[in-house]
């Protein structure tokens, strides 16, 4: 029975990773979880990695992780995320891209929390409809029998869903949450990066978001600690993760040309067909 700290999708955002270090430091929490990306976006992944392997964080690998040392490629990120994610790729010391590449697809806590990055089987699946909910919760019983707390992330959305007896529930906008036993739980910590976080108003102060988990109680607290993001957006800047507006036109551009060209070849296929 321990307190957990359980965080995901740093992103490579040092300010923010610090700032929910020292919130869980002041909450008396010393084990630390990482669900998954660690590293991409921001220019910090490195420092992101040696932080959290100095804090003996479990750690787990996101799709961020897979992309940055080449086992995945960027087909189902927004331009924007797929530009950084190269530049990640490119920039990645040595020992960090050893530590990604050694990192499982998934842990499991006191042999009953699972720790998963998007879906039990698939780290870039969005776990947010009752349908992809119910489809994990399968999947959860199968790969890890008896386990029914899952610690997921990637959707950036903290909350938890409870499914029992077929049906879905969602907790969101909550403190703490309660896991009583019985239904099967899935819990979002929310993302510590909020860079992009889409109800961000302009000029807003950015949180990060992390979780306590006190595995004795069975109870989920809910935080969020302010950060200094003009100070990460402009490193990220000066260290090229950010798409000039030019290029993105000239990316929208292309994409306009290319869907535009398939539309034209799709009769002219049909008929070679017919």
């Amino acid at each position: 029975m321990a307190l957990y700290g359980v965080v995901a999708d740093i992103h490579g955002n040092l300010e923010a990773l610090e700032a929910a270090l020292a919130a869980l430091d002041a909450r008396g929490v010393r084990r630390i979880v990482c669900l998954g990306d660690l590293v991409g976006y921001n220019a910090d992944s490195d420092a992101v990695v040696r932080v959290l392997r100095e804090r003996g964080a479990e750690c787990i690998a996101g799709n961020h992780e897979l992309i940055g040392i080449g086992r995945l490629g960027t087909g189902k990120c927004n331009d924007a995320t797929a530009y950084a994610l190269l530049r990640t790729r490119r920039t990645l010391a040595p020992e960090t891209r050893a530590f990604l590449a050694a990192l499982p697809a998934s842990r499991v806590l006191e042999g009953r929390f699972a720790l998963v990055h998007g879906g039990v089987d698939d780290p870039e699946q969005y776990l947010r409809s009752p349908a992809a909910v119910l489809d994990n919760a399968a999947r959860l019983a199968r790969r890890f029998p008896g386990v029914s707390v899952c610690f997921f992330g990637h959707t950036h959305e903290p909350g938890v869903f409870a499914v029992e007896r077929g049906a879905v529930r969602r907790i969101a906008g909550v403190d703490e949450a309660r896991l009583a036993p019985g239904p099967v739980y899935f819990v979002n910590p929310g993302s510590v990066d909020a860079a992009r976080k889409r109800d961000a108003a302009a000029g807003a102060v950015r949180a990060a978001e992390f979780a306590v988990l006190d595995s004795g109680a069975l109870r989920v607290e809910f935080h969020r600690a302010a950060y200094d993001h003009a100070a990460a957006e402009a490193k990220a800047l000066a260290g090229g993760y950010r798409m000039s507006r030019a290029r993105a036109r000239w990316m929208r551009l292309g994409r306009r040309v290319r869907s535009a060209a398939a539309r034209l070849a799709a009769p002219i296929a049909r008929e070679d067909a017919a």
